[in-house]
């Protein structure tokens, strides 16, 4: 498989730049990179709702904007960027979706057992919600987390 199109999520986290390396290899040679964020914000009772989305708005669109200039530099000729408003699940299946992309590429904390159920998982609500190819990386400086682990570390 030779993606034209590959979205890369991103939250603005270490974690999530996990992806960039294989996603700007696929961008040398020659794929489009889609840097992608989806953004929400908390409602307080006292403040404008709008002004709080622009304002995360305009913050994922710079730090996307930043990434961009990374890839670029990295030799990724084709790079766009993307910010959504809204759950970043939902986001990445909808937007993968519209944007036609062939392949995401992200990255996940591989939480299991009780961690993955108490925290949840973007990347795994991902791959059940789309039907889009993902390459999902881990980061190599992070353990992997077993069962046993888990059990251990909970004292269970």
């Amino acid at each position: 498989m030779t993606p034209k199109k590959i979205m890369v999520p991103l939250d603005g986290s270490r974690l999530a730049e996990v992806a960039l390396r294989e996603a700007f290899d696929f961008g040398r040679r020659g794929a489009t990179v889609v840097l992608f964020r989806a953004v929400e914000t908390k409602r307080l009772p006292t403040s404008d709702p709008v002004d709080a989305q622009v304002t995360a708005v305009r913050e994922a669109e710079g730090y996307l904007e930043s990434i961009a200039m990374r890839a670029r530099l990295a030799g990724v000729e084709k790079v766009e960027t993307s910010v959504w408003y809204g759950a970043a699940t939902e986001s990445i299946i909808d937007a993968a979706r519209v944007r036609d992309i062939d392949l995401i590429v992200m990255s996940s904390h591989g939480r299991t057992g009780l961690g993955r159920l108490m925290l949840g998982s973007v990347a795994e609500s991902v791959l059940r919600g789309t039907t889009t190819p993902i390459l999902l990386l881990r980061d190599r400086e992070v353990p992997v987390t077993t069962p046993e682990a888990m059990k251990e570390a909970l004292h269970v």
